[in-house]
């Protein structure tokens, strides 16, 4: 959902006498405001009072946190958080007369309140009740910043809000299907615990935000694909029929944008060249061409997305492959990519108090120390001989090494995030950390720790939890 655009500086009275001017480009930057629960104030209200004073500032820092809106009232007793988002824009900062805004106001829901679809017929009295879809209401405050703790090697989630932006331009200009024609389905495929399904729930929360100007609600259905299919010979195919039918009343609500989630789709769409050799049941058939129909109807709905996952790509239907528009790998994290993971887990800790005060370099800072000639060979010094600047660059250059090791033995988005718990738990010792029995708990329910352990014990603890994970790694092969 960015852009570039061109805008001539030249007065049209002075055209003929002026002399020419370069165009000034303007990037398209998103602010995200979020309000407060109960929050009454009218959403253009807020949107205008943000915009002019997002234009008492110069610049402003992209994919940034804004602070200073608390000092206008009408603000501060109805907004949370003002978020400038990331963009396409390689520098890290633009001139206010260089930004094209889109500022998006909204009020997430405080509940996980959804809607659940079971796959019974009524038809039987022994029909199974499992849950096959739950429709949940966005955007959800439970998924505030699952979109920024996703991190990849490349530009994955740009290059899918692009995608989307890209439909809705032809959909608007009403171009012909027959010679152009998109199916608004996207697939992520790689190894398990990359966030293929995470990144799809950020997307849908994070499209529930951009869209807010064109769509009034937005909802996530997601599909469990296991309860599709039926223990009575050929009713599975009827299953999909049905709950696409729901699907299809949920979008008829053309102010409600829904985003769809096949999690797992290959039990869907298991290649229909097994059924025709005979290696596979003729339900499974009949379930792919069901999937297949359905999927060619929606498409021409606008308010519609759908996304799919799987872990095992090459036993999908070659059809279902060949209609989404993007085919997404998404593999393991990279050594910079793991850095930032690790980062993120880091500073998550050091705030909460369970980790001792300390600042936590980013990637850049931490491979510009990585090239420096006056970075310490020995990355193990005592903490007590550094300062608080020598202190970060150790924890930079362990963390890099750490990284390193992390990405040798290919570790998952899923298996970084639960380092600091296991290396709590089998090295350090909850002894290194106290909570006071008679602490005031915070505002959010959490009590502050009185002291939290040195990082070195913390980096001390992962290394070792990443080594044992190693051993046990070669006992399985």
């Amino acid at each position: 959902m960015t852009g570039v655009s061109d805008i001539t500086m030249t007065s049209s009275q002075d055209i003929d006498s002026a002399p020419e001017t370069p165009p000034t480009k303007q990037w398209t930057v998103h602010i995200e405001v979020r309000l407060q629960p109960r929050a009454t104030a009218r959403f253009e209200t807020i949107r205008g009072r943000i915009f002019d004073w997002i234009h008492s500032f110069d610049r402003i820092n992209l994919a940034s946190t804004l602070e200073g809106w608390e000092d206008v009232p009408e603000l501060a007793s109805s907004v949370e958080r003002v978020v400038v988002s990331e963009s396409s824009c390689p520098s890290h900062s633009l001139h206010i007369s260089e930004m094209a805004l889109q500022i998006h106001v909204y009020q997430p829901a405080d509940t996980d309140s959804f809607e659940e679809f079971t796959n019974s017929t009524g038809t039987r009295e022994d029909d199974d009740e499992t849950m096959a879809a739950s429709v949940c209401e966005l955007p959800n405050r439970g998924w505030e910043g699952l979109w920024d703790s996703l991190i990849y090697a490349d530009d994955i989630k740009m290059k899918l809000l692009d995608y989307i932006h890209a439909t809705l331009v032809f959909s608007d200009a009403n171009v012909d299907f027959n010679l152009v024609s998109w199916n608004r389905v996207v697939l992520l495929h790689g190894p398990p615990g990359t966030g293929k399904t995470s990144l799809c729930r950020a997307l849908a929360q994070k499209l529930s935000i951009r869209l807010s100007h064109r769509y009034t609600q937005a909802r996530l259905l997601e599909i469990n694909s296991h309860s599709l299919f039926s223990k009575w010979f050929s009713e599975s195919g009827k299953l999909v029929q049905r709950l696409f039918s729901s699907i299809t009343e949920l979008v008829e609500e053309e102010d409600t944008f829904l985003v769809v989630l096949i999690d797992e789709v290959e039990s869907l769409t298991a290649a229909r060249a097994g059924a025709m050799a005979g290696t596979e049941p003729s339900d499974g058939l009949r379930v792919v061409n069901a999937l297949l129909t359905q999927l060619d109807k929606l498409k021409h709905r606008k308010n519609v997305l759908i996304m799919s996952t799987s872990n095992l790509v090459k036993a999908i239907d070659s059809a279902f492959v060949d209609r989404a528009d993007i085919v997404q790998y998404v593999d393991l994290p990279s050594r910079e990519a793991v850095y930032e993971i690790l980062r993120t887990c880091l500073c998550e800790i050091v705030v909460r108090g369970i980790v001792a005060p300390i600042s936590v370099p980013t990637l850049k800072q931490a491979q510009m120390y990585e090239l420096s000639a006056l970075a310490s060979t020995d990355h193990r010094l005592a903490s007590s001989v550094l300062d608080s600047r020598e202190k970060s660059k150790n924890v930079a250059l362990r963390l890099l090494s750490l990284a390193a090791q992390c990405r040798t033995q290919g570790m998952s988005g899923r298996a970084l995030r639960r380092l600091p718990v296991l290396a709590l738990a089998r090295y350090i010792g909850i002894g290194h950390l106290t909570v006071p029995s008679n602490a005031a708990p915070a505002a959010n329910g959490t009590r502050k720790l009185s002291t939290g352990a040195d990082v070195d014990v913390w980096l001390d603890g992962m290394e070792k939890v990443v080594k044992e994970q190693a051993k046990e790694h070669e006992r399985l092969i």
